[in-house]
C-alpha cells in the first residue's frame, strides 16, 4: 500500500461509525451466517465477534462490534436487520458504541462504590454519562455536588414508599436513564418497579448472603472465622438478592484480620465487582439466559 492509500484508509476509519448488535434466539444452523451475510451486504466491517450457544435451554447468544460509514445510519441498520432478526425469532438491539450510556447512581450511607463509580466516570474508565444521584439522605449531597452531579433526596418510610418510587421512576424518565445503579442503597424495592425496571437495575451486595443476612455482616463472618471476602454484582429482581448474577470478587483473608479489616477489604470488592458490572451493560455485553446471564467480557 502505498502512502497516499494509506492516508485514504485511515480518513475512512475515523469517519466510520461503531456499532454494537447483540442477540438471543433459539440456536439453529444458518445465524452467524445471515448476520454476517447482512453486514457485508450493508456495506458493514465486522471489529470482533463472539458467540455462546447454550445446550441446556437451546439459546444461541451473539455480540458483534462492527464499523459502517455513510449513508449507513442506526436507523437504517435497524430497520433493515428487523427482517432477519423476524426470521430467526431473534431478541435483538442495535447501539452505537461510541454512546455513552446514561445512568442514575441510588445511595443510603455507605459512599464507597458511589463514589469509586463517580471517579471512573470522571477519568473515563465507564463508558457511562452519571445523570443524577439519589439517595434517602443528604449524606453525599456534597460529593456528587464536587462531580457536578445533580443530587436528588428522595426519602423514604413506610407510608411513603410508594411516593418515593414514583418519584425515582420520575427522575428516570426526566434523565433518559437507561440503567439504574444501586450503589449501596439499602431499601427493598417493589415488585413493581423491578418489573418496570427489569433489566435495568443492577445490585452490589457481599457474597455472605444467604450466609450471613442481616445487619453487620463482615461482623458475623469474622466470628465464623471466614477466608474468603466476595461481592457479588445482580441484576434486581422481585426475589430478593435472587436476580441474575453479573460479576463476582472475592479476595483471600488470613486469620489474623480484624472485622474493621474485613470491611475494608469488602469495600474494595464491592467496588471492583459493581464498577465491571456497570461497564459491561453499558458496553451491551450482557445478556440475560433466564436466570443466568452470558457475559462477552
Amino acid at each position: 500500500m502505498n502512502e497516499q492509500s494509506a492516508v485514504a484508509s485511515d480518513q475512512r476509519a475515523d469517519s466510520a461509525e461503531q456499532y454494537v448488535l447483540t442477540l438471543s434466539c433459539p440456536d439453529k444452523q444458518g445465524i452467524v451466517h445471515a448476520v454476517s451475510s447482512y453486514l457485508f451486504m450493508t456495506g458493514c466491517n465486522i471489529e470482533d465477534s463472539q458467540q455462546f450457544g447454550d445446550h441446556d435451554t437451546g439459546l444461541f447468544f451473539m455480540r458483534v462490534h462492527f464499523s459502517a460509514e455513510a449513508p449507513v445510519t442506526l436507523d437504517k441498520l435497524r430497520a433493515s436487520f428487523a427482517a432477519i432478526g423476524d426470521s430467526f425469532q431473534m431478541d435483538w438491539q442495535l447501539h452505537r458504541a461510541d454512546q455513552k450510556m446514561r445512568i442514575v447512581l441510588l445511595v443510603s450511607k455507605f459512599g464507597h462504590c458511589l463514589n469509586d463509580l463517580l471517579f471512573r466516570s470522571r477519568i473515563g474508565a465507564l463508558p457511562v454519562e452519571i445523570a443524577a444521584v439519589v439517595s434517602n439522605h443528604t449524606d453525599f449531597a456534597e460529593l456528587a455536588a464536587s462531580y457536578d452531579v445533580p443530587f436528588h433526596h428522595i426519602p423514604v418510610t413506610r407510608d411513603t414508599k410508594a411516593e418515593a418510587e414514583a418519584r425515582l421512576l420520575q427522575v428516570v424518565r426526566d434523565e433518559d436513564v437507561e440503567l439504574v445503579v444501586l450503589a449501596r442503597y439499602m431499601q427493598v424495592l417493589s415488585d413493581d418497579l423491578c418489573k418496570q425496571l427489569s433489566g435495568r437495575i443492577i445490585n452490589i451486595h457481599h457474597s455472605f448472603l444467604p450466609s450471613f443476612k442481616g445487619a453487620r455482616p463482615y461482623h458475623q463472618a469474622h466470628a465464623r472465622g471466614v477466608k474468603l471476602i466476595g461481592a457479588t454484582a445482580h441484576y434486581v429482581t422481585a426475589e430478593l438478592d435472587e436476580g441474575p448474577i453479573i460479576e463476582q470478587e472475592v479476595e483471600r483473608v488470613g486469620h489474623g484480620v480484624t472485622p474493621d479489616q474485613l470491611v475494608a477489604v469488602g469495600r474494595d470488592v464491592e467496588c471492583q465487582a459493581l464498577a465491571r458490572a456497570v461497564k459491561w451493560h453499558a458496553e451491551h455485553r450482557i445478556l440475560l439466559n433466564g436466570h443466568r446471564t452470558v457475559v462477552f467480557a
